[in-house]
């Protein structure tokens, strides 16, 4: 349990959105997060729909789309999903796991909770 809180904190202290957090505010985050397991293949956000997490990825790889084409490759410690919940935009890209990931994820009320 508690490598699992010292990995969401890690991931947290990379994302410049929480950079300025003291390492309380981190560990507080950290607790309202959730880690989940994605298979490769599965679509973590689709373009056009609602945002409803934030996710930061802590292992595995996924591939961004916006209108069908190739706009991104992501990897450990890149982070996705912000701009959906702070604008109350739609996602804007598809994101694909491209491999099995671990991901640490705030739905939209914890996020908001911040």
């Amino acid at each position: 349990m508690a490598l699992r809180h010292d990995r969401r904190q890690s991931a947290l202290a990379g994302v410049g959105l929480f950079s300025e957090l003291s390492k309380g505010q981190q560990r507080s985050l950290a607790r309202l997060m959730t880690c989940v397991e994605v298979p490769a293949g599965r679509t973590l956000t689709t373009e056009g729909e609602p945002g409803r997490e934030f996710m930061i990825i802590v292992d595995g790889q996924a591939s961004v789309r916006r209108g069908g084409r190739l706009v991104a490759t992501l990897g450990a410690g890149d982070f996705l999903g912000e701009m959906s919940l702070i604008a109350g935009t739609p996602r804007s890209a598809t994101v694909t796991a491209e491999a099995d990931m671990v991901v640490e994820i705030l739905n939209r009320r914890e996020f908001s909770s911040l």
